[in-house]
């Protein structure tokens, strides 16, 4: 479908009911009780791929600890990732950091779609839910709320994840898009798609748009939206091995080129890679935890830890520092390291053997 061909689609009922649906059921979150364009783009960035239950609680701490774009570009890298840690997609994290540093350098925050567009980690959906939110530009968002919502209602069954599906969508949101109300109406399909049109388990029953919903009268509600599957997952075993020497313990901040970028970690040998180097120290490490699973988007990660105590500093590659093991909670670990490191036992405790 091209643009001239959205008339076909459009219905005013749509837009109407959904505002109207808004106004009544619309989630009370903070940082619609403001306009200031740096909250709004800090929960727009937070609440990428994350709930909005878990990413409450980190746009209010972000905003206590930097209550100013300013304040935020004035922080170091390591305290940014520090306060992210938990919420995955760590370059999320060092994106909005650079792009703090952006927004001072312009001297103030941009407001127009190619200004906001041009920061770091912000694609049209985020430029587009901030526009629209903190300046009123008219622009419709389109994210997996948005392709469900209307695929469902209209029926749609071009997969969403190919260029066609993209510009299809897009144009449809576009055209219902009302005057005036662009902030309104992105926020109703934002919220309609994640408390009512659901992804699974829909509230079909008590929806305000069940009497015209194509998806519904069919029985494709489970059907829609479509996604061509292309996506090739990679498993992976990570064996991290904590040393205890005196009081302190080791670690290395990730390279890039690979997950969790910048964050620090135990030392680290992976199956496969290092099997001669486990093999050397095998009978001086005492097992803490065994195949933790962790899924990213791309890959499932399988974890060990093992536990080394030692009275003497091991040699090390030169990425290596040594820490106080009363300060590891100082440097931002990934969200599985930082499970793995609950099952430490105390200092003074003898693991069993």
């Amino acid at each position: 479908m091209v643009n001239g061909q959205c008339s076909m689609f459009n219905d005013n009922r749509v837009t109407a009911t959904l505002l109207q649906w808004f106004r009544d059921n619309g989630r009370p979150l903070p940082w619609r009780q403001t306009r200031d364009p740096y909250a709004v783009w800090l929960s727009e960035i937070i609440l990428q791929q994350t709930r909005v239950e878990q990413g409450m609680p980190y746009w209010q701490r972000f905003m206590e600890h930097w209550p100013t774009v300013g304040d935020l570009a004035q922080a170091t890298e390591d305290e940014v990732l520090r306060e992210w840690q938990g919420l995955g997609y760590y370059s999320r994290a060092r994106h909005l950091h650079e792009a703090a540093r952006q927004i001072v350098a312009m001297g103030h925050f941009p407001d127009t779609l190619d200004g906001i567009r041009s920061l770091k980690g912000v694609g049209d959906y985020t430029a587009a839910a901030i526009g629209s939110i903190a300046f009123g530009l008219p622009t419709a968002v389109v994210d997996g709320n948005v392709y469900r919502v209307l695929s469902r209602y209209f029926g749609i069954d071009t997969p969403i994840n190919t260029s066609e599906g993209k510009h299809t969508f897009t144009a449809l949101a576009q055209s219902l898009l009302p005057e005036g109300e662009a902030s309104a109406f992105n926020q109703a399909m934002m919220d309609f798609g994640a408390t009512q049109c659901t992804p699974a388990s829909p509230r079909c029953a008590d929806c305000p748009l069940q009497d015209s919903c194509a998806a519904l009268h069919e029985g494709r509600v489970n059907e829609l939206p479509v996604k061509r599957r292309t996506l090739k997952v990679t498993k992976r075993h990570l064996i991290y091995i904590y040393i205890r020497c005196n009081g302190q313990t080791a670690i290395h901040r990730r390279p890039s080129g690979d997950i969790w970028q910048g964050l620090w970690e135990p030392l680290l040998l992976e199956d496969g890679k290092d099997d001669t180097t486990l093999s050397s120290i095998f009978s001086l490490l005492s097992p803490l935890k065994k195949n933790v699973k962790h899924v990213l988007t791309h890959q499932v990660l399988y974890a060990d830890l093992w536990l080394w105590q030692t009275d003497e500093r091991p040699t090390l590659p030169d990425d290596y520092v040594w820490i106080a093991e009363d300060d590891i909670d100082q440097y931002a670990v990934p969200r599985l390291v930082e499970k793995l490191l609950e099952s430490l036992p105390p200092t003074a405790q003898t693991p069993p053997q």
